[in-house]
């Protein structure tokens, strides 16, 4: 079979799309309005994207459900601001990332909705996510107007990780970390690692 997007719906080809480039690890982004409001949300359109400076990008598609037509609150307190910050997501938390994921009215707090713990930052205004195994502070490099979404690009310059998932030169213990995945409309966990001949894969 093939598809021709232009001959399709837009949410056709998102689906084909999100379901092949998998798995996506997920970016639990967590913001603060100019009125100093708290905001937390899921993307899985998440990569590194410099090493040097470190930088981080997101991709923030347009508000949906009852909000379609506007712009998402991670967005928007990016932009005012200037700052955020990506927290790493694992298995365990994942009821509290799809509560994150909901559609709540701008003026409300999703670490109180989710029921999760602020942590102040150093760089950066918006508060970490206490119990995220890792977290990084941001400062917006640029956002670039892609379409329908936004590519949101961001320096990394503070990296916090939980004292039991860090190993020795500089490396994160996987099989502690349990990193939360995305697949289409469903999630995944990682189980089983391996290596391969040769570990030259950039």
């Amino acid at each position: 079979m093939k598809f021709d997007p232009t001959e399709h719906e837009t949410n056709h080809v998102y689906k084909l799309l999100s379901g092949s480039v998998v798995p996506r690890p997920i970016a639990w982004v967590s913001t603060q309005s100019v009125e100093g409001v708290m905001n937390i949300a899921p993307y899985s359109f998440f990569t590194v994207a410099s090493r040097k400076p470190p930088m981080l990008c997101i991709s923030v598609g347009p508000g949906v459900g009852e909000r379609k037509g506007t712009v998402k609150d991670t967005l928007e307190n990016i932009r005012s601001t200037g700052e955020f910050v990506i927290n790493i997501s694992s298995t365990p938390l994942g009821n509290e990332v799809q509560k994150t994921s909901e559609n709540f009215p701008s003026e409300v707090d999703e670490f109180v909705e989710a029921g999760l713990t602020p942590a102040a930052s150093e760089k950066v205004k918006p508060m970490r996510i206490k119990e995220a195994p890792i977290q990084m502070e941001c400062k917006l490099d640029q956002i670039v107007k892609l379409g329908s979404d936004h590519l949101v690009i961001g320096e990394m310059v503070m990296y916090h990780i939980q004292d039991d998932y860090y190993e020795e030169g500089y490396k994160v213990n996987l099989d502690k970390l349990r990193p939360l995945g995305r697949l289409a409309n469903k999630f995944s966990e990682i189980e089983d690692l391996f290596e391969l001949p040769k570990d030259d894969l950039k």
